[in-house]
């Protein structure tokens, strides 16, 4: 079953001047150029291509919130619905963004902070809320993390508290942007390792950029 579709999706970045102010005259080159394609629910899609040839603009183009300024034409669907038109609700709840940096994405000082964080947002009552983390936290075996300060994690620690802290909302979509660059070889060799077993086990479907392809080629179901 089709769960996100890109329909003729183009993107342009406004130029910027000597002061890196935006003119409103000119636009530079396109980074997303008349891209189409199709995912299907439970799939495990890696895109791949080199540096600054437009792979995050447009994994940010399927997360509404994330979506840059810019020239945009073309659709992003999730389950025939423009992601434009989804409350913000429904696209916090649907489609989780895990960040390559994962200082960039921590927004609190303990952990147990941070998985709750997004489930307050979203007005969930406390008995819930305290489910769903207990469910995420078993489920990651970060039980030893759950009171930790976020800021004394080491990097594969803080990524995985970060999928956490996503998964914890159950979206439907899981995307990824290059989330081993900052990781050490063993640490990004168990998150991959995570990512591959919530897509398994949970049906998630994922959507990944990574530069990791010698392990990421063997558990992914198509390669972009």
């Amino acid at each position: 079953m089709e769960i996100l579709r890109i329909e003729n999706l183009e993107f342009t970045y406004p130029k910027m001047d000597g002061e890196n102010k935006i003119e409103s005259s000119n636009v530079s080159v396109k980074v997303v150029d008349d891209i189409s394609f199709s995912v299907n629910q439970g799939e495990f899609i890696v895109i791949m291509g080199e540096s600054g040839c437009g792979k995050t603009t447009l994994l940010k183009m399927i997360k509404k919130e994330l979506t840059p300024k810019g020239e945009k034409s073309g659709k992003v669907l999730y389950k025939d619905k423009d992601i434009e038109s989804l409350t913000d609700r429904e696209s916090l709840e649907a489609i989780g963004y895990v960040m390559q940096n994962p200082d960039n994405q921590i927004v609190t000082d303990k952990v147990y902070h941070e998985l709750s964080f997004g489930l307050e947002a979203l007005g969930y009552d406390v008995d819930e809320m305290k489910r769903r983390i207990a469910e995420i936290t078993c489920y990651f075996g970060i039980e030893d993390l759950y009171e930790r300060d976020t800021d004394k994690l080491s990097g594969g620690q803080k990524q995985m508290i970060n999928l956490s802290s996503v998964m914890v909302t159950a979206p439907r979509i899981l995307l990824l942007d290059e989330p081993t660059a900052q990781l050490d070889p063993i640490a990004a060799s168990e998150f991959l390792a995570t990512i591959k077993k919530i897509n398994s086990e949970l049906g998630l479907t994922v959507i990944m950029v990574e530069h990791r392809l010698e392990e990421v080629f063997p558990i992914a179901d198509k390669i972009m």
